[in-house]
């Protein structure tokens, strides 16, 4: 089911007529997000964009009008995502959009938005397809992608004395990226590793008791690991009680967003190595401000997912404001090298791949006080782990 909620300012309007009545008024951003498929992330992700629309608002809005937000739920399902797309733009006016979690999906929208000319901000999607051998003219990404995000996490890995790895990943195009790039970086740095098997259970239907066994006869000394979600709290806990990690390393991407960290509880993983977002120990004058109004507003701890969503809006509102029009061809000038301030302080999108800078934080998964916490981590800045622009060359089509 799809449905579509108007926020304008600190207030929403949710009917049809609604949209008209924004768009008469307010510059109208689209925007399409799988809340009903994966809501532990784009719940957070909605409240961090709407606490940016309005502060963008509040602040006097863009180009002299206030900013509007129609809403889309895509299900999960990049064909919903296309219809909702095609109906923002074709019935609500939306002048660009933004939003997507799962790769496919971005996919399937970046297409959309290429063969439609319309500006098009990726917030989450993580294959490197988005921006490299299906990246276009009108698309633009701000979350690290996966190349930027194992670059990382392979730093990390080369350092471990473990020979022998296996995988495991969702079968889709995201897991099926990230598994492909972290072999390739892993390779590169330590030629001596052998991968020794490989798993792919379907994304949201995990069989983790198959996925476990299936690891242990494998006899890897290593783990590389990209379940998210519900999945991977079955998997962590049918390891757990078959003791797969007991004297395994293991690096995990995404496993210290709180998202997926905190309903592990105490039966989180202890070490693993991993991408995340410790709320509770960033310490610098853009994260406090943003923790600040962010409780104030939601009486709750932000997600990785609010960041993104906040970081979306503030980024839009930059193009928009740096182009001094809705006009799609000169947003698309206007964000390529354009600089904003996120909570995880600045970056640019830069005009190559148009790939934003945004980094992540690297650490390790710990337990305490009975509470799963990352530790020991540092914040990567994604400008040192972007592909370098030969490779961005050798992939992309030409505009």
């Amino acid at each position: 089911m799809v449905n579509k909620q108007v926020w304008a300012g600190a207030f929403a309007l949710a009917a049809v007529g609604a949209s008209f009545t924004a768009r008469a008024q307010d510059i109208t951003v689209g925007e399409i997000n799988s809340y009903s498929a994966l809501p532990s992330f784009t719940e957070p992700y909605r409240k961090g964009w709407q606490l940016a629309l309005d502060e963008v608002n509040a602040s006097g809005g863009v180009l002299g009008k206030k900013l509007a937000i129609v809403s889309r739920d895509d299900g999960g399902k990049p064909g919903d995502a296309v219809t909702a797309a095609n109906e923002l733009i074709s019935n609500d006016h939306a002048v660009l959009l933004f939003g997507t979690f799962f790769s496919n999906i971005g996919l399937a929208v970046s297409d959309f938005a290429k063969q439609k000319k319309v500006f098009f901000l990726g917030a989450e999607p993580l294959t490197d397809a988005f921006t490299g051998s299906q990246g276009n003219h009108y698309t633009f990404r701000l979350r690290p992608s996966n190349y930027m995000q194992a670059a990382m996490l392979a730093e990390e890995a080369a350092k471990l004395p473990a020979k022998r790895w296996a995988t495991v990943a969702p079968n889709y195009e995201y897991g099926q990226s990230a598994v492909t790039v972290f072999k390739q970086l892993l390779s590169a740095k330590r030629p001596d590793i052998q991968w020794v098997g490989e798993q792919w259970p379907t994304q949201g239907k995990i069989d983790a008791g198959a996925v476990t066994q299936a690891l242990a006869a494998d006899n890897a000394e290593a783990i590389l690991n990209v379940e998210f979600g519900p999945d991977l709290v079955k998997f962590v806990r049918e390891g757990n009680t078959r003791g797969l990690f007991k004297g395994k390393s293991v690096v995990s991407f995404l496993t210290g967003e709180p998202e997926y960290l905190d309903p592990l509880k105490d039966e989180a993983p202890e070490g693993w190595i991993v991408t995340g977002y410790p709320w509770y120990g960033i310490h610098t004058p853009e994260h406090d401000a943003f923790l600040k109004a962010y409780q104030a507003k939601y009486n709750e701890s932000p997600r990785l997912g609010s960041v993104v969503g906040y970081s979306s809006v503030k980024s839009i509102a930059a193009f928009l404001a740096k182009a001094g029009s809705t006009d799609t061809e000169k947003l698309v000038s206007a964000a390529e090298g354009l600089g904003v301030t996120t909570p995880l302080g600045p970056i640019t999108f830069r005009k190559i791949d148009h790939q934003s800078t945004l980094g992540a934080f690297v650490g390790k998964t710990a337990v305490v006080d009975g509470k799963p916490v990352m530790v020991d981590f540092v914040y990567r800045d994604g400008a040192k782990y972007l592909p370098s622009d030969a490779e961005v060359e050798r992939l992309r089509p030409k505009d």
